[in-house]
């Protein structure tokens, strides 16, 4: 029964990783998400059913358009795979607490923001907004529920809306330092925002411990693209998205981090 769930989640990420990219590219073009349906970008080809398929799609299709044969980039089948195998392994950390239907906004905001900022240099408002909001929702909902009305509002405040503020300015903050030693902008507005989302499910600690982590990842990257194209501009938020991520699904606490430094 256990291994059902996984494939259930698996399925469900796919399909909704297929959806994510097509959010990522259209609001990040300015265009709508509903219309027109799901069509090829250079003959706009309308897909039937059975093309747009997550996966087994791609792979029919040998990667191509079934009328003008032009490539279809392959983000989309990482992007597919990708959220499929998160949304299993949140399946696996959280089972069904409530703290899995977190998890899954948490996630599948950031899966947006990888794609919009890789692609299009940019973090959706949007996508911000919307993500904070339904975490908000739930976070409100299930903490009355657990401890009443004024203790749930109490604990939403203390642990997740404070954290969130603080880890914005604390991003802030770092921004304007940036901006004074390097004497240009040093980090996006998105960049910024993202932060707040990091501290309201994160905590205040571990969003902060994000930044280290993702200039971590992207070090030796940022090496090898200085090296190779010096005009490349390379987008933090993809960075600081993936550690997020990895802190959430690892279940690590601060004092755990405190504690391996120590030793």
């Amino acid at each position: 029964m256990e291994v059902l769930f996984y494939i259930i989640f698996f399925i469900f990420g796919c399909i909704m990783g297929s959806f994510y990219h097509v959010v990522a590219t259209r609001l990040s073009n300015d265009e709508s998400i509903i219309s027109p349906p799901s069509h090829c970008p250079k003959c706009n080809h309308r897909l039937k059913w059975y093309e747009n398929i997550p996966i087994i799609s791609y792979i029919i299709l040998r990667g191509k358009c079934s009328k003008c044969h032009s490539k279809i980039p392959l983000s989309y089948l990482v992007v597919e795979v990708v959220t499929g195998l998160l949304f299993a392994v949140s399946y696996h950390c959280f089972h069904f607490e409530y703290t899995q239907l977190i998890s899954l906004i948490f996630i599948s905001g950031l899966i947006i923001v990888i794609v919009s900022d890789i692609e299009y240099m940019i973090i959706l408002d949007e996508v911000l907004t919307v993500s904070s909001l339904l975490i908000i929702i739930t976070y409100t909902i299930f903490l009355i529920i657990e401890n009443g009305l004024y203790s749930g509002i109490s604990e939403l405040m203390v642990h997740h809306i404070y954290p969130g503020i603080g880890a914005f300015a604390a991003m802030y903050a770092l921004k304007l330092f940036g901006d004074k030693v390097f004497k240009k902008e040093s980090l996006g507005g998105g960049d910024i925002k993202l932060m707040f989302l990091f501290g309201l499910v994160l905590g205040f600690p571990l969003a902060i411990c994000t930044i280290f982590l993702a200039t971590f990842i992207a070090f030796p990257i940022a090496l090898f693209i200085m090296f190779t194209d010096k005009e490349n501009i390379i987008p933090f938020g993809p960075f600081l998205s993936m550690s997020a991520i990895l802190i959430l699904i690892s279940k690590i606490e601060f004092i755990d981090i405190i504690n391996f430094l120590i030793k």
